[in-house]
């Protein structure tokens, strides 16, 4: 790795001192956002000693080239434009066009996250209406790397039916809302990719840090790279001996999977420090059998990308795990409940950091739920409350606190807005039980902003337990339109915990 890292920098050097041009990673191209209302990075690479300026809105800045690299830092800038940004240096000059100050997001996470506009829940009218020069798109291109990478290939694009089909369904509509609120410009950036876990979209640095890394991370990680190289040994003799044969050889060669880091590495790194308001991140099917570990995971990854960005506080805004897989007739311990409470603990422990719930456009039969325009609008209601502080609701119901009273539990609530409500009938989704932990389904009804949950057969409730399953079924909402997240009461043993 050290020699292929060296020879990338001896021909960057000498394609540097062969032509000292000034160099640009690939987000500062025409059509790009840059952040509002903080001080702007603007960086790239040319000849040592080589004096780079930069002029954007009446400012000018210059700085000279160290170690092949530069940057300079604008001033804090209002939203608007387009303007032109131009740096030049000894041997040219490169100008960006139709440039933007507005609001930037990173959109992350896997396949979710990934799935593009084209293939939502009818998608054609609003690709048909998806004009908006007001709002940008920049796609990071998948790149696995071992050490962290600082270019990638891609260009900002403005937002058209041309360009938005195949760009990321949650992060076009929380752009197209959140433009559509806030009146200014809006950059989504997509850096995303199918059946990714947690562990790859962190530094190495980071996960060292998270006392679960040396003892079950890396250990699984070693142990299925140890199996892959033996695989891979024996498809080759197996190939070879066949070649010899003049036999046929249909067999498919090994994969090796996921590997820590390795996302961070080739999609992460080449963004920073580019200046940006939050990231709205949508993942965690590929950890929910590790739900447990995901506790401290999630936070970790979170303050990875907080410290790494510069911007210690940006908001993070995550997107909790739709109904998935056959819905249950009793109540039953979930993998998925328990990664639904995972992300919910993150919002607990951490600041700026919030939440949407879908639990009523999930799909039993697909894991790729097609209705993606609502987890876009409650992300962006999330932004506007969280990141630009608006007074409005912008979350369902949240578990606060349990009372019991004789055979009753009542349930307080955060964000219960203008109330409480029970869409389509009776509550549903509420089990408890008492000392013996066997839930049971439950009797539940609004009771001013609180819900009364009993049971004949509970006499002594211990614990309830709210749409804990892989594929809830519940209808609590609030009169905001917002649904109330999953959760539990109790902190009884995860079936995701490592066993001892």
């Amino acid at each position: 790795m050290l020699k292929r890292t060296f020879t990338c920098l001896v021909l960057l050097v000498a394609a540097l001192t062969a032509r000292a041009n000034v160099q640009l990673p690939a987000l500062f191209s025409d059509n790009m956002v840059l952040q509002q209302g903080v001080p702007v990075t603007i960086w790239g690479w040319a000849q040592d000693g080589e004096k780079v300026t930069v002029k954007f809105r009446g400012q000018t800045v210059s700085t000279t080239t160290r170690n092949l690299k530069w940057a300079v830092k604008l001033r804090p800038l209002k939203a608007g434009g387009p303007n032109d940004l131009t740096i030049s240096a000894a041997e040219n000059t490169v100008t960006l066009a139709n440039v933007l100050v507005g609001e930037v997001w990173v959109c992350s996470g896997q396949s979710n996250m990934e799935w593009p506009l084209s293939r939502s829940f009818q998608p054609e009218a609003d690709i048909a209406s998806a004009t908006n020069q007001r709002i940008r798109l920049f796609h990071v291109p998948k790149a696995k790397s071992d050490s962290p990478t600082v270019k990638t290939k891609a260009a900002w694009q403005v937002c058209a039916p041309e360009t938005v089909p195949n760009f990321t369904a949650v992060g076009y509509y929380f752009g197209r809302d959140l433009q559509a609120a806030r009146k200014v410009p809006v950059g989504l950036i997509q850096s995303d990719w199918g059946g990714s876990p947690a562990e790859a979209w962190m530094s190495r640095e980071a996960l060292e840090t998270n006392e679960r890394y040396q003892t079950e991370i890396l250990d699984s990680y070693t142990a299925a790279e140890k199996k892959y190289r033996e695989s891979l040994a024996t498809y080759e003799v197996e190939k070879a001996e066949a070649a010899k044969s003049n036999d046929e050889f249909k067999k498919k060669p090994p994969g090796l999977g996921w590997k820590p880091s390795e996302l961070y590495n080739g999609m992460i790194a080449p963004l920073l420090p580019y200046a940006i308001k939050g990231s709205i991140w949508y993942q965690g099917e590929s950890n929910a059998g590790r739900a447990e570990q995901y506790r401290s995971l999630f936070a970790d990854m979170i303050r990875c990308w907080r410290r790494d960005w510069g911007q210690e506080d940006f908001t993070f805004l995550c997107v909790q795990l739709a109904p998935f897989t056959a819905i249950k007739e009793q109540p039953q311990e979930s993998a998925w409940a328990e990664l639904r409470e995972a992300q919910w603990l993150a919002t607990k422990t951490l600041p700026k950091v919030g939440m949407a719930v879908i639990t009523d456009v999930g799909d039993p039969k697909d894991i790729h739920p097609k209705q993606k325009q609502p987890v876009g609008a409650r992300l962006a209601l999330a932004a506007r409350g969280i990141a630009y502080g608006e007074k409005i609701e912008f979350s369902g119901p949240l578990y606060r606190h349990l009372e019991i009273k004789g055979d009753k539990a009542v349930l307080l609530f955060d964000h219960v807005g203008k109330g409480l409500e029970a869409r389509d009938g009776e509550l549903k989704g509420f089990a408890i039980c008492g000392d013996d932990r066997n839930f049971v389904w439950a009797k539940a009804e609004i009771v001013g902003d609180t819900v009364v949950v009993s049971c004949p057969a509970v006499t002594k409730p211990v614990a309830v337990r709210f749409g804990w399953a892989d594929c809830p079924v519940v209808n609590l909402w609030n009169r905001n339109g917002l649904p109330a997240s999953p959760f539990r009461t109790d902190d009884f043993p995860m079936i995701t915990a490592p066993k001892k």
